[in-house]
């Protein structure tokens, strides 16, 4: 049966997914979004998709966006204003939600947040959750991990013939692909009872830097080498990041891969070559070089 989404965040990446995934799907849509007059959203409402102007700091426009819909997805950032803002960001969104009676919460997080990693933003996510389970609300929390999209912020680098990652070429990064995430949303949403007080940690596939490096050079159409970026010049450009990458070094996700796949059967789970070929932009170098 189709449902009423909110979508907070429709014109970033992962709200940007998962207003596709919910369209494709049959669903009904209303983004909402700081500038409702804005390229990318009058772009949306010109698909069909509901658009309102919503606000973390106007605690009004969030009640009367999740108003007279039978969910809602809902994404923080702390890479705006920092991991407090993003934890008061969190708690506007569980407030607003609760004041509306929102039927459904659907809560972006990260994968491993609730393992006490020492990375900021893990931590912020991990306080937004602790905030939202202290609420009587209906509630579920998608938990990715790193998104293959990430790449996307080196392609000059990749285009060159370097995959430059804080890791060593042969140890397994599991990642996610947007439109998966899209997906599973989708299948939360349209059924609310098998996933009430759920924490869904997600990922699709657990390539290496030197897997990940084969599967660009196939698409570029030249040699791409793996690169084991030094961890101090990380923590030299963000204290945040190089956290998260000696996480990642130390511990790493834990997603158990294959039982999350066998859950949702009907998600494709997109492998990071499918992910690269398909790309546009990725395609886009490869057929200038």
């Amino acid at each position: 049966m189709p449902v009423r989404v909110a979508v907070l965040g429709a014109t970033g990446g992962q709200g940007g997914a998962v207003v596709r995934a919910l369209r494709d799907g049959g669903h009904e849509v209303r983004a909402v979004v700081r500038d409702p007059y804005g390229a990318r959203a009058r772009a949306l409402g010109a698909h069909g998709v509901e658009v309102v102007a919503g606000d973390l700091g106007d605690a009004s426009s969030l009640r009367a966006a999740f108003a007279e819909v039978d969910a809602a997805f809902a994404v923080t950032t702390p890479f705006e204003e920092g991991p407090q803002a993003e934890v008061e960001q969190g708690r506007a969104i569980v407030a607003a939600a609760a004041q509306a009676e929102l039927p459904h919460l659907v809560l972006a997080s990260v994968a491993s947040a609730n393992r006490s990693t020492g990375v900021p933003h893990f931590e912020s996510k991990q306080r937004i959750e602790e905030i939202l389970a202290q609420e009587d609300l209906a509630w579920t929390v998608i938990a990715p991990t790193y998104f293959f999209d990430n790449l996307l912020g080196d392609l000059q680098s990749i285009r060159e013939g370097w995959l430059q990652l804080p890791l060593p070429p042969d140890r397994p990064l599991q990642q996610l692909a947007r439109q998966d995430l899209g997906a599973l949303v989708t299948a939360v949403v349209a059924d609310r009872e098998r996933h009430v007080g759920r924490r869904i940690e997600a990922a699709s596939d657990a390539p290496t830097p030197a897997q990940m490096a084969a599967a660009l050079q196939k698409v570029l159409h030249r040699p791409v080498e793996p690169v084991q970026v030094p961890l101090a010049m990380v923590h030299e450009s963000s204290a945040d990041m190089g956290a998260m990458w000696d996480f990642i070094n130390r511990e790493g996700y834990n997603v158990d891969i294959g039982a999350l796949h066998r859950s949702y059967p009907d998600i494709a789970w997109t492998t990071f070559a499918a992910w690269a070929a398909g790309n546009p932009a990725i395609g886009a170098y490869g057929s200038v070089l």
